[in-house]
């Protein structure tokens, strides 16, 4: 079966908060994704607060692929569904580059262990959440699980090997 796939390209915006800690002066985290991309420069400073400044970081691809329509489902099941968002520090400089969105909760939990700089989470959007529900409802199909036969052990064989047919009726009932 082919793997249908699906992309939409949303808007993230991320939030640097100044932070007291001896190593280092501030945090990055994502703020939120928006449902389209806004006609804004990434790297667009939004607002300004005492301790921390908005920006919107640019735009990223949400990509569904069929062969993952459980784990969104999954993901929409929970009580308020999330999406993953993942930044990596450019050539170990101060700037961050925008490396992934998605909403395969599994991916992104494999994110956190991908070495990323900046991973977190935000809300999806009701209209995301639509998107992503009408694609599961077209091209889920519910697999069941199968349990397979124990290949017979390399010990096995020799043993059957050398007990010899005549031997192995001796040992039987």
């Amino acid at each position: 079966m082919a793997m249908t796939e699906s992309s939409r390209e949303v808007g993230v915006i991320l939030r640097r908060r100044s932070i007291d800690n001896p190593w280092i002066d501030h945090m990055w985290s994502p703020l939120m994704v928006l449902d389209a991309v806004p006609a804004t420069a990434p790297w667009t400073e939004l607002s300004r607060e005492t301790d921390a400044t908005i920006y919107y970081a640019g735009s990223a691809s949400i990509d569904l692929f069929s062969s993952d329509t459980a784990n969104y489902r999954d993901n929409l099941a929970e009580g308020e569904p999330r999406i993953w968002v993942a930044l990596r520090r450019q050539d170990g400089g101060a700037e961050l580059e925008l490396t992934k969105v998605t909403a395969d909760p599994t991916e992104g939990e494999a994110m956190f262990e991908s070495g990323c700089d900046v991973i977190g989470t935000v809300p999806m959007s009701p209209d995301i959440a639509s998107w992503i529900a009408a694609f599961v409802d077209e091209f889920h199909v519910e697999r069941s699980f199968h349990k397979r036969k124990r290949d017979r052990t390399s010990e096995d064989r020799k043993r059957e090997a050398s007990e010899g047919p005549t031997d192995r009726r001796k040992g039987g009932a």
